[in-house]
């Protein structure tokens, strides 16, 4: 599978699980079963998609500065996505950053598929896609195990 595929892929299952935490309402276990969901998945699929996709982008010149920008919002993204961790799910603050995140998450992976995928297309061969694609799978269920142990570790402080 090609990396655009991967990652599309990923940001639909985040956009479906965005749509799904907002329908929630308060500290409920719907909430926290789906924002542990989010959680994981996001910052699994980040760290991947750094490693592999952007790591490969930001080795030439055409793609270097949209892969800079791209992981310079992963980390004003990462920040927010742990300040809502640590918040009270049931305060409406939480639910007003939860809003913020959406949007400009949703804005983020848009930028990617509209803005930054084409340029890749003409950077990286069919082959070097398919490679980073199967890169990214192996990368990302790695890095999902890393995200389990140090949520399981962070609940047993």
């Amino acid at each position: 599978m090609e990396i655009y595929t991967a990652l599309k892929n990923d940001h639909d299952k985040h956009r479906d699980l965005l749509a799904k935490i907002d329908e929630t309402s308060g500290d409920s276990e719907r909430r926290r079963e789906l924002w542990g969901e989010f959680y994981c998945s996001v910052k699994s699929h980040a760290a991947a998609e750094e490693e592999t996709f952007y790591a490969a982008l930001m080795k030439d010149a055409d793609g270097q500065p949209k892969a800079r920008h791209s992981v310079a919002e992963h980390k004003e993204l990462d920040d927010l996505i742990d300040e809502l961790n640590d918040m009270d799910m049931s305060s409406s603050g939480w639910l007003n950053r939860f809003k913020t995140l959406r949007h400009d998450y949703e804005h983020h992976i848009d930028e990617e598929e509209e803005d930054i995928f084409p340029v890749a297309e003409d950077v990286f061969s069919h082959e070097k896609a398919e490679q980073l694609g199967q890169r990214f799978e192996k990368r990302e269920k790695a890095e999902l195990s890393l995200v389990a142990e140090k949520s399981e570790s962070k609940l047993v402080d």
